[in-house]
Parts: structure tokens; sequence; C-alpha cells
């Protein structure tokens, strides 16, 4: 289990911002020794996980198969696809689906209208949940006690003049989201993008997932976001919603 975990570790250690480490810089980043990592690079080399080029190791296109077990066994990024792709063609702005993994808000589903912001956004981004409208979706679904847990763990950073960091006045946001089912966010992850996020539920109503449409601020007021993108949010949550529940309708039936 510890060599599974170190291993996993390893390759965790690379991203966008490092996309090529040298045996020394996965040791320090991992808080391995250079023969540990120098061990489980080779080992990841042999099973094709990792290249190297001279002093330099990076990860290779079959890490790609690792995440693609995941998503395509999650309905929810299979069914929210072509529904997020036609919600993006109505409204001409990106629209992504996101889960809590962790401390994390993962995308597991995009339909990428145009690009409006400096971070990537991809299928597999990692972003911290709170400044976001699918993130604030999410938390405020979460259980009283999991969410306690989850705030005191999470370091509050202001990402932009308007991302809110106090504890207490998040707590009060996170109370409106829940209440009033939907959360809208106003260039608190990045100057000069708006979003707004709805739940997608399961067969049990519980919020499973987020789905939100983004648009910049200076072509999109936030009314525009409340009033013409939230219905069709909505619309496009119950189309998913309905699908989910009956596709894991369908495979209890299958399995019984």
């Amino acid at each position: 289990m510890q060599s599974l975990d170190r291993g996993l570790a390893v390759i965790r250690c690379f991203s966008s911002e490092h996309p090529s480490l040298t045996l020394s810089e996965v040791a320090e980043r991992t808080g391995l020794t250079r023969a540990a990592a120098r061990r489980f690079l080779l080992t990841l080399q042999e099973l094709g996980y990792v290249g190297s080029s001279g002093r330099q190791f990076s990860l290779r296109p079959r890490v790609l198969a690792l995440g693609y077990a995941y998503l395509s066994s999650f309905s929810v990024a299979q069914i929210a696809q072509p529904h997020l792709e036609d919600l993006a063609e109505q409204l001409h702005e990106s629209c992504s689906a996101s889960v809590l993994d962790g401390d994390d808000l993962v995308y597991v589903a995009r339909a990428s209208a145009n690009r409006i912001m400096t971070i990537a956004l991809t299928v597999g981004t990692r972003l911290p949940p709170y400044p976001t409208s699918m993130g604030r979706v999410l938390l405020a679904h979460l259980p009283e006690q999991e969410l306690d847990a989850h705030l005191s763990r999470t370091t509050l950073r202001k990402l932009t003049d308007r991302t809110v960091v106090d504890p207490q006045e998040l707590r009060a946001v996170l109370a409106r989201v829940r209440s009033q089912g939907w959360a809208a966010v106003d260039q608190e992850l990045e100057a000069g993008v708006r979003s707004i996020a709805v739940p997608v539920r399961d067969s049990s109503r519980k919020v499973v997932a987020a789905i939100n449409a983004s648009a910049h601020a200076a072509r999109v007021p936030m009314r525009t976001l409340e009033k013409e993108f939230l219905p069709r949010l909505q619309a496009c949550s119950r189309q998913i919603d309905s699908e989910l529940a009956t596709r894991l309708s369908s495979g209890a039936r299958n399995v019984l």
C-alpha cells in the first residue's frame, strides 16, 4: 500500500506548471529520497507512464488511461457532456460539470465556446471550491460536519480583490446558495470572469455534481446571468437529473 501511495505521489508531482522534472525535483516535491524517487521513476518508465530525455522526466500519454477509467465509469460525466454542448451552443458561452474530490473541485465534463480565462480549464482541472460557482453549490449541500471539516482544512486566499475570504461571510453565502438553489460568482476566481451554477441530483435527490456557465464580465452583466442563463442551466440540470435517474434505475434492474 505504501509503495502504491508513493508511486501515485510521483505521478501527481507533475503538473501543467511542472510538466518536466529532474530526479532531484521529483524527490523534493514528493518528500522521497533520491534513491526511492529514482526507483519509482524507473518502474513507472518501464510501465510506460513516465518518459525521460536526458536528466528530465515527464509523464507519457498512457497516464490518461488512469483518468479515463474513472470518467468512462462515471455516468454524470457521460450524461452531462452532450447536454453541456447543447447549452454552450445556446448561450455561446463555456459550460462545465464538476464534482468534489477531497478538498478540490474537479472538472469532469466541459463544453468550451471560447476561452475567456487565463486559467486553462479542461477535464481533470482542479480548483479550490470556495471562490467558484460550482464549488459553492457543492459545498452548500455538504452535511454540516463535512462542511465544518472542509473549512477547517482550507486556507481562504484572496485570488482577486472580490474573493470572499472571511469564514463567516462564506458560510452566509453558502447558506444563501443552499436556500435559493444556485450560486453566482462575480470575478472571485479570476478578474473579468463571472459564472453561475446549479446542482445535479441523483435519483435520491442527493447533490452529486454541479454544472455552470461562465462569461466575460465586460460582455455579460450579473443580471443577464440570473435572468437568462439561470433558467437554461436549471432546465439542463433537470434533463441530466432525469437521465441520470433513468440510467441508475436501469443499471439496478440489470443487476437484479
